[in-house]
């Protein structure tokens, strides 16, 4: 078979890492980079640290508003399905990419298989609510990471061609600590780190970096507390940031590859971000989370005790820091790590 598949954001990189590799064992793949990061901090370098191919086509889109990347993305995803012709158009997540693959597919009566099917916030307000709402009910094939994901599907009527695969993202994690085994990243030597002697932070959804009030809270925390704080700073962020003024521990870095950004996650003492990847890698590492949202997709983390939902609440964030403790006990979720190879079985 012929597949496309539709990458355009880090998250995206970072599943498709794992699909790819067992998916050309068996399929043709187009790799369709849709230019959503286009700058090398936010594309090239996971590329390079992902043993990802390089896309066969780079549709350029570039920042502009929602609309804009949409409509932009929808032109030229349309162009590759009507000169490739393929068997299924492959999407993952959440983002305008995925909603763009879903639709132009959809009005080229393309099958649909979406990776990580059946996520919800609850929150319309979030643009990766609609996306992936709409993404899930154009969708022929549903491949969920989780029990939860699949019951959400039902709930909406969606219940044919539904399948609990796992987590894609734990066949990369499994595969980066075994390079990291072989040949260790240097990041903590770089930045002068010691292991559990730092806090590393993430911040890049819409709801906190577009909202000045909210950031502001924030940054505010971050500045209170008594441990370095590691801020791999995302393009959005660093724009909004601005002028604000930061505690000398709170250090701003140029976003980092995926093995240096798990060697981090790793090491810290915690992880303080809006990002579901990493709620997910730190639950996987062993390392306690503060979600900086007031509501989650992976809702399994935070009954398992590792992750706590703080939002921008400064009170709350610096208490999290300061006393959160997770359990003892961390049950296995989201797979056993070959997820990717049920995907492509269940393509065909």
């Amino acid at each position: 078979m012929k597949i496309v598949s539709i990458v355009g954001a880090r998250p995206q990189f970072i599943k498709a890492a794992a699909v790819s590799r067992a998916l050309r064992r068996r399929h043709q793949e187009v790799l369709v980079h849709t230019g959503q990061h286009y700058d090398y901090e936010m594309s090239g370098i996971f590329f390079d640290g992902l043993d990802l191919p390089r896309p066969d086509a780079n549709l350029g889109v570039g920042s502009g508003s929602h609309a804009e990347q949409t409509a932009a993305m929808l032109r030229g995803i349309e162009e590759v399905l009507l000169a490739e012709n393929p068997d299924y158009l492959l999407i993952y997540g959440d983002t305008n990419s995925t909603l763009a693959g879903a639709l132009a597919a959809s009005k080229l009566s393309v099958p649909v298989a979406h990776v990580e099917a059946g996520l919800r916030s609850f929150n319309r307000r979030m643009p990766e609510e609609i996306n992936r709402v709409v993404a899930d009910h154009l969708s022929d094939l549903l491949l969920c990471p989780s029990d939860t994901a699949v019951r959400n599907l039902a709930a909406e009527g969606i219940t044919r061609s539904t399948h609990q695969v796992g987590d894609v993202m734990l066949d990369v994690l499994n595969w980066a600590r075994q390079q990291l085994t072989e040949r260790p990243s240097e990041i903590l030597e770089r930045l002068g780190l010691k292991r559990q002697r730092y806090l590393l932070a993430t911040v890049h959804r819409s709801e906190n970096t577009d909202d000045p009030a909210r950031l502001a809270q924030i940054l505010s925390a971050f500045n209170s507390l008594d441990q370095p704080v590691v801020f791999p700073i995302h393009p959005r962020a660093r724009k909004m940031i601005g002028g604000a003024r930061l505690a000398g521990h709170v250090r701003l870095i140029d976003p980092v590859g995926y093995l240096d950004m798990m060697a981090l996650a790793g090491s810290a003492r915690m992880v303080l971000t809006d990002s579901g990847g990493l709620q997910k890698e730190a639950y996987w590492l062993g390392v306690p989370c503060l979600t900086l949202r007031d509501e989650t997709e992976w809702v399994e983390t935070v009954e398992a005790g590792w992750n706590i939902l703080v939002g921008a609440d400064p009170a709350k964030i610096t208490g999290g820091v300061r006393t959160f403790t997770p359990n003892a006990c961390r049950p296995a979720l989201y797979g056993d790590g070959h997820s990717a190879e049920r995907c492509i079985a269940l393509l065909g």
